[in-house]
């Protein structure tokens, strides 16, 4: 029998070869994975967004499966269980101190019972996935930064593509780019400089709300339109917050910092090759009437030609942000390193899931803000409510006399004021008359572009709506409107779940409002375990036809009110399942919102019983409301008619058309 040798290398060895192999082989696929990257920047054709953004993609999809990832994780946990950098423990103790600070600072006792619940929400939260180590983190970061700058980078692979020689317009264009980068940089600098407000808010007494406020308004103005626009939503809501800070965020909806005198001069340059005091008599660029988010609004005159004569009309001019588009960009970018760095500073591996699906909802929610920065597509929401406004006496819509990318010109209202501010110089003996009127008034314009024309204004606040000597209502900023087409079903599904604690049709409704309904209808049992879970800690049982009348007994007014939260509850708890809302809901309820805070705004010093009977009040009259503006329409068509073809004197045929002048001649 002869001997054998064995070959076989000891078990340790053959772990080593299995390693440095595998290290090999996922070195050479990193390498193959920049090929379709290379390919894409050497062929000669320009390239798409979608073909860069799948290049870059699949060069990270790579990256993340190389070893040196999963070292850099095993590193990462040893150092956290070294407490070298932030760990899961660090993390709990910075949400138990945040805690501890929205406890003090509350302007009412917090029941111990609310802040254990908190707690208990978070052990919902905490679900599992692994923390990702720093080398994924970096990779996940500098991800969203190229993320960002695709369109940048697109149009300047392009142009380097146009040729080898370039000619001075294309120099020009890549400086211009350049410059953008440069603008960007003093942007974020200017958002880190806000951050220096937190301090001195955590120094200020707990109860010293107004203190409080001065300092969150600041910092928001700092941070830039962007913010603004965030400040404006969150005032809208401001029913959620402390009465001083809901004051100080209420301001965003009159005046914002205004535009810079050579920023305004550059938007007439770009966008009719002339200064404004070329077009227009006492135009003051350095003094705008007032200040928005989006951009500023000035007052001047104007000539037109009516009758073969020139005349002199004030105008209105709304002039849009330089590079607004950037600041939103760069704060959504902003927000999205906060929450990903969030992972280093405060890592727990079950806020984990939790704050990439917040990451996903924020921009959703951004990239529907984005829509408003259009002034085009403004100029047609506008011109398409002023036509409907014409057959309505409840609101009335200014008449746009020309537009632009950068530039709305717009009938000048002279005795209009803003919601807030007529009802400031309403005298106390005409209060409650004048809150009825426009409760009226304002109910019946939002139901009848909800219920006739399904769309609404997409952010009606109290800055927004203009009220006039004679107490007409006026319209104004169409740059966000919100189409109800097809969500109705949805949204009705939505509240009826929530309110009758049926999971089984609040979990279809949920899927079918978010990003990936296909996706989401395969994990509908877990989305409906956790929606069960959460009703049942809520102590809300479902209703049904046999207990209906019993259950609203035994729960009383407090029941009705503790199934009114969980809307709102079931809605914020989206993330922790894993939904993300599709941003068209998301601003459908920021426009309920606005419409229900510009309610609110004008009972705001008068006990809300009022409001609730004028609401009231104004439903049972509706269908004469109704029928009085359709009686009002036909009047006015047959006016219209009678100017037109009968022979009479010019002034008797302007008094008889000037109340229906059709939009084609207000242009």
């Amino acid at each position: 029998m002869s001997d054998t040798v064995n070959t076989t290398p000891p078990q340790p060895q053959r772990g080593i070869l299995r390693e440095m192999g595998s290290l090999t082989v996922s070195t050479y696929k990193v390498s193959r994975s920049f090929v379709p990257l290379l390919r894409t920047l050497a062929h000669e054709n320009d390239v798409t967004r979608e073909e860069l953004s799948a290049a870059i993609d699949e060069t990270y999809n790579t990256l993340y499966k190389h070893p040196l990832m999963h070292q850099t994780g095993r590193v990462t946990s040893y150092l956290r269980k070294r407490r070298l950098i932030p760990n899961e423990q660090s993390t709990e103790e910075l949400i138990r101190f945040v805690v501890e600070q929205v406890v003090a600072r509350s302007p009412m006792p917090v029941p111990d019972a609310l802040v254990q619940e908190f707690w208990q929400f978070f052990n919902e939260l905490f679900s599992s996935p692994e923390l990702k180590g720093l080398g994924e983190l970096t990779l996940d970061m500098s991800r969203l930064v190229l993320k960002t700058y695709e369109p940048q980078l697109v149009e300047i692979i392009n142009i380097l593509k146009a040729g080898r020689r370039f000619n001075q317009w294309q120099l020009n264009e890549l400086l211009r780019r350049a410059a953008t980068v440069r603008h960007d940089a003093v942007i974020v600098q200017r958002q880190i400089k806000a951050l220096r407000y937190i301090k001195p808010f955590f120094q200020t007494d707990a109860k010293d709300f107004k203190g409080q406020a001065q300092i969150v308004a600041q910092m928001v103005r700092e941070f830039g339109p962007f913010f603004i626009k965030m400040a404006q939503v969150a005032a809208a809501n401001a029913d959620f917050l402390p009465e001083e800070i809901a004051r100080e965020l209420a301001v965003f909806h009159e005046d914002v910092p205004p535009m810079t005198e050579e920023e305004v001069n550059a938007a007439f340059i770009e966008c009719y090759g002339k200064l404004p005091h070329k077009l227009y008599l006492d135009f003051d660029a350095a003094r705008p009437v007032k200040s928005g988010s989006i951009g500023s609004v000035y007052f001047a005159k104007k000539p037109f030609i009516e009758d073969g004569k020139e005349v002199l009309r004030p105008v209105v001019i709304k002039v849009g942000r330089q590079n607004i588009d950037r600041e939103f960009a760069i704060g959504k970018l902003v927000l999205g390193l906060a929450i990903m760095s969030s992972q280093y500073w405060a890592p727990h591996s079950k806020l984990a899931p939790f704050l990439r699906a917040m990451q996903e909802q924020v921009d959703e929610f951004v990239a529907g803000f984005m829509e408003e920065l259009d002034f085009e597509q403004e100029a047609k929401n506008h011109l398409r409510f002023y036509q409907r406004s014409l057959s309505s006496k409840a609101y009335r819509v200014p008449v746009l006399h020309a537009s632009s990318r950068r530039i709305l010109e717009m009938e000048y209202l002279s005795d209009a004021d803003s919601l807030t501010r007529a009802l400031r110089k309403m005298p106390r003996s005409q209060r409650r008359q004048f809150q009825f009127q426009i409760a009226d008034r304002l109910l019946y314009t939002v139901l009848h572009h909800v219920l006739v024309h399904r769309e609404m204004h997409g952010d009606l606040h109290p800055g927004n709506i203009m009220v006039g000597s004679d107490g007409a209502l006026h319209l104004i900023d169409w740059g966000n409107v919100v189409s109800l087409d097809g969500k109705w079903s949805a949204v009705w599904d939505y509240l009826a779940g929530a309110i009758l604690a049926d999971t089984e049709l609040l979990a279809d409704a949920l899927i079918r409002v978010s990003t990936q309904p296909e996706a989401n209808s395969a994990r509908r049992a877990e989305i409906k375990a956790a929606l069960d879970e959460t009703l049942a800690k809520k102590d809300v049982r479902p209703l049904t036809r046999r207990n209906f009348i019993g259950e609203l007994r035994r729960g009383g007014t407090a029941g009705l009110h503790q199934r009114g939260q969980s809307v709102l509850h079931l809605m914020s708890n989206t993330q922790q399942v894993g939904l993300v809302l599709r941003r068209d809901y998301l601003h459908l309820s920021r426009a309920l919102f606005a419409a229900a805070g510009s309610f609110g705004s004008l009972y705001e010093e008068t006990p809300k019983k009022y409001l609730a009977r004028d609401i009231a009040l104004s439903l049972v009259r509706m269908p004469v409301t109704a029928t009085q503006n359709r009686l009002h329409h036909e009047v006015g068509n047959l006016r219209s008619r009678i100017a037109r073809y009968l022979p009479l004197p010019r002034s008797v045929r302007e008094r008889l058309a000037i109340q229906h002048q059709p939009a084609a001649n207000a242009l």
